[in-house]
């Protein structure tokens, strides 16, 4: 019999048929009133963010963060152009929203690691994001064996080095499928094999 996060998950998969729509609806009425970065007492999905790493105890915080919706959204050149030339529209940027939420978010918190974040709401004008962050420095992070890696000086500084799954998924580390090829270690390193 399935539990309870396995419900949650179901919900989640499409919002929009689903009772999350109702609540979203809601939600997006109070979350455009908040600042752009709001901690939360608890995840708004538990069931991700528990697969994502997330623990109820000491040491752990989640942070819900808003970014702008769009492409990079260039200024228009003062000198004449036509206007396929003005180089402004269908220029998009290398890097997920998502992978931008998570590294506002560190440099909003500098004391705390990022673990890893998940999508919780869009609506016109922004996207939200729900970003778990662990202090190295607590001592029930270090005495927590399955968790104490990130106190390690090599882990800092992870969502500016793609090393959350948003960065890696970006970096084309996540493109094991049917048929498809690893691009590893990542998409830049492999341009540079061919030259």
């Amino acid at each position: 019999m399935p539990g309870a996060y396995t419900h949650i998950k179901e919900a989640w998969k499409d919002p929009d048929s689903t009772y999350v729509k109702e609540l979203q609806w809601n939600r997006m009425i109070q979350w455009r009133k908040e600042p752009s970065f709001q901690r939360v007492e608890y995840p708004t999905r538990i069931d991700r963010a528990r697969s994502l790493g997330f623990k109820a105890k000491q040491g752990y915080i989640v942070v819900r963060a808003r970014v702008r919706r769009g492409s990079l959204r260039k200024h228009t050149p003062i000198k004449g152009r036509r206007a396929k030339r003005m180089g402004y529209t269908k220029i998009t940027m290398a890097k997920s929203l998502q992978r931008i939420a998570e590294e506002r978010t560190a440099k909003r918190y500098p004391n705390m690691e990022v673990l890893n974040s998940y999508w919780v709401g869009a609506d016109g004008k922004s996207k939200y994001y729900e970003i778990i962050l662990v202090d190295p420095d607590h001592s029930v992070i270090k005495s927590d064996p399955k968790i104490n890696w990130i106190c390690e000086p090599q882990h800092t500084g992870r969502p500016y080095r793609g090393l959350t799954s948003a960065g890696k998924r970006g970096r084309g580390m996540h493109n094991k499928g049917k048929g498809a090829e690893k691009i590893r270690p990542s998409i830049k390193a492999n341009d540079r094999k061919g030259k």
